[in-house]
């Protein structure tokens, strides 16, 4: 896959010029950034927010349920969710899009029930590996620091490489400087407002994204002069189907769910997705950032909301770019996409300009920089609070002030942000696609999942089997996965080691290989007797010095004081218990109930069951978009009303310009304030 720089730019298909790719992404990025500052200092002036570590890190601890959930929702969007996705569809027919996101959505409803035991188990935790540090001490939060990195690294390549690629696709700008300005934005943002700007975006980011969605599924099945309907697209891909029939498709269909490489690719994406979830500190962040009683709600309507913008998106325009490849309007007619360009993501933006010419690359540009961008800025928070908690302050300055805590993590977000583009285009020069990482990824990380997961809900696991099988693991994976495609195709190429094959064995060794490791290991050295006590020890950053230096008390700055913990911890084991029931229910309805017996069966898609298949889709990213995009306003509809208010006052001089700490409820985000100390008016309850 050597292919020379100036042959990968696709400049002479793009469908616009490159004046608009540079206007979305410096312009765009640069509204956002300045959007995202203003409400900074907004936040600062009328809710009394100070910029500590604490909020820049964990954005107080008291997000609500509904910013939450579009935090998660925004955060699991990546260029690959619509662009990879889309690509499935593509090549495997309905099942590609169904096992894309059955295959991710119930990775985000299991960590429902870790991130309630993270808030029961250690309260002032910044990061997961702190919770490794505290119960398994030096050797294994190395080995997990590793794992986490590499979990931020690998998906911070993809969202960055699949970007870039749409970018120069639909606009002609040159790959490399789409590399280097994408992230700008983000990283202005970022490093003014912190997890808060982020959560903020996201919301912002989801509205817009899920918007365009719905434009795309309407105009393929009920608009467009040539598809229109679900009949009419059911009725193409039938012809499609017979000029050229998928290979272990049932009949060759594109309208089946028995799929032998759909299959293949299931196994592979729900395996690699566990360690991108479980791994990512980014969603660690979003269950520390959640007030404990929003933490549950959150992430289970953050995971249902989530499946359908994968599911649909690429029901709709997968199937769309199979109905019309052999079509004028379509880009690369009389041919079919070449299998380099459906692995670089480009069938999405292929069928938006088939379908809608220069709108729809307009729309697809906009759709995939929200992706990029916000999932962006959780990388790079994910990545800030990892180095300076568990590097800097564990390692090389336990002391640090609140100022230096904030110092470092302004830092590390510029310079990781700077690193990961230029690491990107030697990934381009490389010719390794978005495409090639995904399916890699599982098997670079995944040996970690269960020992991480075990520190959590199982007192026995001892410290060498939590740090010696994540290694152990990783060795085995890197053996089967090249074992067997120098077995399959007899050289190593990029071509061959990203074939399914060997890809499925390297992903299943890296997720299954630790369960016989940890039983060994614990036979060895005995079962632990953890008592949980060492998790509570961890400590929140030290901020007096900057609220003294801004002349505010620290207890009365939002999110500054330590709640009612007892109350906290009755709440939280009622959502432990509800938590475990309920995703294990929906886990198996996602898994076996609804998509076994279509595979079982070998059911190829009547016209109406096909109609009732998209219907369904519709239906459901509409149910999205009320709750992660308009729930969270209505949920924070007081705090808005309060701050609008504050702000009208201070500029005509009506009142004082700042809101009182302890008549706060929520943040203009949505979260929400623990009662004050004695003293102060009576609180509002945030629950």
């Amino acid at each position: 896959m050597d292919h020379a720089p100036e042959n990968k730019d696709h400049i002479a298909k793009a469908a616009l010029n490159q004046g608009v790719g540079y206007g979305i992404v410096l312009g765009l990025g640069g509204v956002f950034a300045l959007g995202m500052i203003a409400v900074t200092y907004i936040l600062k002036r009328f809710n009394r927010e100070l910029q500590t570590s604490e909020m820049f890190n964990t954005a107080g601890r008291t997000v609500k349920s509904g910013l939450v959930a579009s935090a998660v929702v925004s955060s699991w969007t990546w260029a690959a969710t619509l662009l990879q996705s889309t690509g499935v569809c593509y090549r495997y027919g309905v099942s590609g899009p169904f096992w894309y996101a059955s295959g991710a959505t119930v990775q985000i409803l299991l960590f429902a029930t870790l991130a309630i035991e993270l808030k029961r188990r250690a309260p002032n935790a910044h990061t997961y590996l702190e919770i490794i540090k505290a119960r398994y001490g030096t050797v294994a939060h190395i080995v997990f620091l590793v794992f986490g990195l590499a979990t931020n690294f690998l998906v911070s390549l993809m969202l960055i490489v699949g970007g870039s690629a749409t970018v120069n696709a639909l606009t002609g700008m040159h790959t490399i400087a789409a590399i280097y300005l994408l992230p700008v934005g983000v990283i202005a943002y970022t490093m003014v407002g912190g997890l808060k700007a982020t959560i903020l975006t996201d919301w912002a980011h989801t509205f817009i994204l899920l918007l365009i969605i719905i434009v795309f599924a309407l105009t393929a099945y009920a608009s467009h002069d040539i598809l229109g309907s679900p009949a009419k697209v059911y009725d193409l891909l039938v012809e499609a189907a017979l000029r050229h029939p998928v290979d272990g498709n049932k009949d060759g269909s594109y309208l089946t769910m028995r799929s032998r490489e759909g299959a293949i690719f299931f196994v592979i994406n729900i395996v690699g997705n566990f360690g991108t979830v479980f791994l990512d500190n980014g969603y660690y962040n979003k269950a520390i950032a959640a007030h404990p009683v929003h933490a549950l709600p959150g992430y289970i309507i953050g995971g249902l909301s989530w499946f359908a913008i994968p599911w649909l998106t690429a029901t709709a325009m997968g199937l769309s770019a199979l109905a019309l490849e052999n079509n004028p309007v379509f880009p690369t007619y009389p041919d079919r996409m070449a299998d380099a360009d459906v692995s670089a993501g480009l069938v999405l933006p292929y069928a938006a300009v088939a379908m809608l010419g220069k709108g729809g690359a307009v729309a697809t540009l906009l759709i995939v920089f929200m992706a990029v961008t916000s999932a962006f800025s959780s990388q790079l928070i994910a990545v800030s609070t990892i180095c300076t908690y568990d590097l800097y302050r564990t390692y090389f300055n336990p002391q640090a002030s609140g100022k230096r805590l904030i110092y470092m993590s302004h830092a590390l977000v510029v310079g990781y942000g700077a690193f990961i583009a230029t690491f990107a285009v030697g990934l381009w020069y490389a010719g390794i696609s978005m495409g090639y990482l995904y399916l890699l990824m599982g098997v670079i990380i995944s040996a970690a999942v269960l020992p991480a997961t075990l520190t959590l809900v199982w007192s026995g696991q001892n410290k060498w089997a939590a740090a010696l099988s994540p290694v152990l693991g990783l060795g085995c994976a890197l053996t089967a996965w090249l074992v067997t495609a120098k077995k399959q195709c007899g050289e190593l190429s990029i071509a061959c080691t990203g074939a399914n094959n060997p890809m499925l064995a390297g992903n299943v060794a890296a997720l299954l290989s630790p369960i016989p490791l940890i039983a060994i290991f614990t036979l060895i050295f005995g079962f632990d007797k953890y008592d949980w006590k060492s998790m509570l020890e961890i400590r929140k950053g030290d901020d007096h010095d900057l609220a003294e230096e801004a002349g505010l008390n620290l207890e009365e700055i939002p999110g500054g004081n330590a709640g009612e913990p007892e109350a906290e911890q009755k709440k939280l084991e009622r959502a432990s218990k509800i938590s475990k029931t309920v995703t294990v229910l929906m886990t198996l309805g996602f898994l076996v109930l609804w998509p076994m017996p279509l595979y079982g069966t070998g059911y190829i898609f009547s016209k109406p069951f096909f109609t009732g298949w998209v219907t369904v889709g519709i239906i459901w990213i509409f149910c999205s978009f009320i709750g992660v995009g308009l729930f969270p306003v209505w949920e924070s509809r007081e705090t808005f009303g309060r701050t609008v208010k504050a702000m009208f006052h201070a500029v005509t001089g009506k009142s004082k310009p700042t809101i009182e700490a302890q008549e706060v409820e929520t943040q203009g985000s949505g979260t929400a304030t623990p009662p004050e100390k004695a003293g102060a008016k009576e609180a509002i309850a945030s629950s």
